[in-house]
């Protein structure tokens, strides 16, 4: 028996090289995408990691100033100056705070009517050259000596542009005078310069020997005086202590001012 057999063409499917390349260029394009998610990823994530370390130096990088006493010049035990000649920051760091160069410090101090901008006496950024006399192998009293008393060309008088440290507590032994971080747990006093312009004529401020060579600080710290001082360090939280000084300061040579 003879059957008759029936054919059909299928015209659904789609076959050639029109297909062939519109598959190759979908995937082509598919890892075109892929690669430009994979490198935006990973800016972002380094992004993102630079960005949360900073944030973390930001929040937990913190100087904490525990006290402030104001020091006045004197000759003898009896003849003291009218202002204060001297003020001793005591600093410390917050819990878990990052380290701090103090050398990158800068210290703003203003009397209510002149401000002075104050960098650590090793810094030789700022000024082309480091605080008159400062020498890193010298002890913070001769330091404290030089930031009293010397003056330069440029920038000037020692004590209208820097200031001093010294430490308290250093227990890892990695503060010195040339190399001034602290870590969580230091302590340091930080020395800044006051004399005012009628007080330069005494002979010793804080037991340090000035034999009237004081330089004028450009400031003014009489009774009722209300001084603002701002820490700004390198990285972290900026550091504010306002005080108002006493009435009179009568017989007193050292006197607390903050807290």
């Amino acid at each position: 028996m003879i059957s008759n057999a029936s054919f059909t063409r299928n015209k659904a499917a789609q076959v050639g090289i029109g297909t062939l390349i519109i598959f190759i260029a979908m995937v082509l394009i598919a890892a075109v995408a892929a690669s430009v998610l994979i490198q935006t990823s990973g800016t972002l994530q380094q992004q993102a990691q630079s960005t949360g370390k900073q944030a973390t130096q930001e929040v937990s990088s913190n100087l904490i100033v525990k006290s402030i006493e104001g020091v006045r010049a004197k000759t003898g035990t009896t003849s003291m100056a009218s202002n204060m000649s001297l003020l001793k920051v005591k600093v410390g760091l917050n819990v878990g705070s990052s380290p701090v160069d103090l050398n990158q410090l800068i210290i703003t101090m203003t009397d209510g009517t002149n401000t002075n901008d104050l960098i650590y006496a090793n810094n030789d950024k700022t000024y082309g050259n480091a605080m008159d006399n400062f020498s890193s192998s010298n002890t913070a009293s001769v330091n404290l000596g030089h930031l009293l008393t010397d003056t330069q060309t440029t920038p000037g008088a020692n004590g209208r542009y820097f200031f001093t440290v010294q430490k308290i507590r250093d227990e890892d032994v990695s503060f010195t005078q040339g190399n001034p971080i602290m870590n969580t747990g230091d302590l340091v006093t930080i020395y800044l310069s006051v004399v005012a312009d009628g007080d330069t004529s005494y002979t010793t401020i804080d037991g340090v020997t000035t034999s009237g060579n004081q330089k004028d600080s450009n400031l003014d710290l009489a009774p009722r005086t209300t001084v603002t001082i701002v820490m700004t360090p390198e990285a972290g939280a900026t550091t504010m202590a306002e005080f108002v000084t006493p009435s009179s300061y009568g017989t007193r040579e050292t006197i607390q001012l903050y807290p």
